[in-house]
């Protein structure tokens, strides 16, 4: 586990946030007010989010925002049915956070467009709950940090997972000290449902779409229907592929049981060596993370392949007296033979808990702290961190280098190249409030 020092030397750098856990609300909301939610970007994500929020009876939503049009029949049919109620449509999310009687903002964008809803909806005094990861690159979440932290907002990352009681308690064993001295962790994906996406020409956006705000402040490029909706995932302009993709749900696992401490570096190894479609991101990736204390392991591939006990993903400590293993559906004691004391356990996730991946609860976690003004679980502070890790994993991968990095200053020390990945240049006219190295 951490030392002591690491761990005291790692919260007084990131103090600012979660020092003050309380937050100013922009109302003060009374245990019966109805919370009014912004739904931004209506696609296949926002509506398991949606329904989580609308499961919550205290909670309405009125206005929902995507640049394209086809995208808000779904929705309109989903809150009509849980409220009898049809919500306004907006293309243009500025329309939807400058509205007085929004109190939240549900943002369930590609990944480019995480960072300035976030910031604006803080600014305009709205708290927020936004898919992960936090954002496309170190300096857009140090942006989003930053205005959490200045306009006092609640703001939650959807990582549901911090959420999950089986992942909870998986944690608290890893944390008790049962496992002995962890010094490596391995967290993987190995997914068969991700493959190729084709080879396709250029074409017309589709009719109703507004297709340069779609790209915002990503880079001027003619639309491609490769790139476009679900698949952003898989290009470098709007997101990180699998390592910030489902890298961060894990990754987070993984950090939040070793308990927050300093990366030192990393290096990375990878690429498409399956896949011969457009994608760019890569289809096979290992990450090497040094954190001192220990090593830690990131490792993915598509179509499909055997993990750590025959598990497509998971976390895996390994312990001087156990290991730990936990995934989406259990988590599995292993002692070491000579440790006769300890017993194996498996326990799997409750099968009569249709939400028991977390989602739920993770939402109602950050309804609460709207209304307490505590930080909730997977605070902004910690996005940030986990976020950080996936995104640097990329830039050792994509730089070819090992990466030294400099937790304090955000910055890389040892390579010009990677460093120059860890802000990225705003297309204009969008600019990147409180970011400490973006540019337009």
């Amino acid at each position: 586990m951490p030392s002591a020092q690491d761990r005291r030397g790692f919260l007084k750098t990131a103090a600012g946030a979660l020092a003050a856990a309380s937050v100013s609300p922009r109302r003060v909301l009374g245990a019966n007010d109805r919370i009014r939610v912004g739904l931004i970007g209506c696609g296949g994500i926002s509506r398991a989010d949606l329904t989580m929020f609308l499961n919550v009876r205290e909670v309405d939503c009125p206005v929902i925002c995507d640049v394209d049009e086809s995208r808000f029949a779904n929705t309109v049919a989903l809150i009509e049915k849980a409220r009898d109620s049809r919500p306004e449509t907006v293309k243009d999310f500025r329309r939807l956070i400058d509205r007085k009687d929004i109190d939240v903002c549900l943002v369930c964008t590609p990944d480019h467009w995480h960072a300035l809803p976030t910031i604006y909806a803080c600014q305009a005094g709205k708290d927020v709950y936004c898919e992960k990861p936090l954002a496309t690159s170190v300096d857009e979440g140090r942006a989003m940090l930053e205005a959490a932290r200045r306009h006092k907002r609640v703001v939650q990352m959807g990582t549901q997972w911090r959420s999950a009681r089986h992942f909870q308690e998986a944690v608290a064993v890893v944390q008790s000290g049962q496992l002995g001295k962890v010094r490596q962790v391995r967290a993987w994906a190995y997914l068969d449902w991700v493959g190729g996406i084709g080879n396709k020409p250029e074409g017309e956006p589709p009719a109703g779409v507004d297709y340069d705000m779609w790209l915002g402040p990503a880079p001027k490029r003619p639309f491609h229907p490769s790139r476009f909706h679900f698949n952003f995932r898989w290009f470098w302009d709007y997101a990180g592929g699998l390592m910030t993709d489902w890298g961060v749900h894990l990754l987070n696992v993984a950090l939040w049981a070793m308990e927050p401490i300093p990366l030192r570096s990393v290096a990375a190894t990878g690429g498409k060596l399956v896949l011969t479609d457009d994608t760019e991101t890569p289809d096979t990736q290992v990450a090497l993370y040094d954190f001192g204390s220990y090593t830690l392991i990131w490792e993915h591939q598509v179509l499909g392949g055997v993990g750590i006990g025959g598990r497509p993903h998971g976390v895996c400590f390994s312990g001087s007296d156990a290991t730990l293993i936990v995934d989406a559906d259990r988590w599995e004691l292993v002692p070491e033979p000579q440790k006769k004391a300890l017993k194996p356990f498996l326990r799997p996730k409750d099968p009569n808990d249709r939400y028991s991946d977390g989602r739920q609860a993770h939402v109602r976690n950050f309804l609460d702290c709207v209304r307490s003004r505590q930080a909730p679980v997977t605070n902004p502070e910690a996005g940030h961190h986990v976020s950080t890790v996936a995104h640097l994993g990329n830039l050792a991968l994509r730089s070819g280098a090992k990466i030294v990095w400099d937790f304090e200053k955000e910055r890389v020390v040892n390579d010009a190249g990677a460093d120059r990945l860890v802000a990225r240049a705003y297309r204009p006219p969008w600019t990147l409030p409180y970011g400490r190295r973006s540019k337009a």
